[in-house]
């Protein structure tokens, strides 16, 4: 009677590890990862319109006590590496945000949004950010703060 074996042994687990790892060695240099750089670009698009938008309507929502609004300001000096929301009354930073370093964020540097939602006298109007070949433009059109991102 043959005996049952019920377990790998130890030679045999050692090599599927080495063959997997074979496998890998080859695998990850041929993996495409500007891809996911092009893919931050624009899930950072995506944020920044967000947040200028968000500065729009929380510019419109405090109107009846807030003649100043709000303001979404790029941190730096271009390419930008953050942001921040501020409440122009006050001063007081509402949000910040930080901008993926593979991600480059050129352009205007202050949306100031009035009580109506239009951009204050002053503001920039566009932003554009690139990574890996994928470039978006965002603007926003100063007489109603209505906020565009088009993939250039």
């Amino acid at each position: 009677m043959a005996e049952k074996r019920e377990a790998f042994s130890l030679v045999e687990l050692i090599l599927v590890v080495l063959f997997i790892g074979i496998v890998a060695a080859i695998a990850v240099p041929r993996l495409n990862f500007a891809v996911i750089s092009k893919h931050k670009a624009e899930a950072t698009a995506r944020k920044i319109v967000t947040d200028l938008r968000r500065t729009r309507r929380m510019a419109i929502s405090d109107a009846a006590g807030n003649d100043e609004g709000f303001e979404l300001i790029m941190g730096g000096s271009e390419p930008y590496n953050d942001y921040e929301i501020e409440n122009r009354d006050t001063g007081e930073t509402v949000d910040s945000h930080t901008i993926d370093s593979g991600v480059s964020c050129t352009g205007g540097k202050n949306f100031r949004f009035g009580p109506l939602g239009n951009l204050n006298g002053g503001s920039d109007t566009q932003l554009a950010l690139s990574a890996e070949g994928k470039t978006f433009t965002i603007t926003i059109i100063p007489a109603t703060g209505t906020v565009k991102c088009v993939e250039n």
